[in-house]
């Protein structure tokens, strides 16, 4: 059986980094920086949007800005399935 990222990527998702500056309530002038990665749907986003909408609620840090890159690992020109079996001795 296939990975769930394979699976994913066959579906139209891409590899999405998102560089999420941050601070701390007591400390506003500290900046600090948090690295998130997961495949999700470019332009939308609804999975980065989830994690954000999760760090609103549970986590006490405040965004200060999101810096999102995406690339698209497979593409239609570059997945096709091929019948047969190679023997390499």
């Amino acid at each position: 059986m296939a990975r769930r990222e394979f699976l994913q990527q066959l579906e139209g998702y891409g590899l999405t980094t998102a560089e999420i500056s941050y601070y701390m309530p007591d400390h506003p002038a500290l900046i600090q920086l948090f690295v998130w990665q997961e495949y999700d749907v470019w332009p939308r986003f609804p999975v980065l949007h989830r994690f954000l909408d999760h760090w609103r609620r549970e986590i006490v840090a405040a965004v200060h800005s999101v810096r999102v890159a995406h690339k698209h690992l497979i593409g239609p020109a570059e997945w096709r399935a091929v019948d047969g079996i190679i023997t390499i001795n």
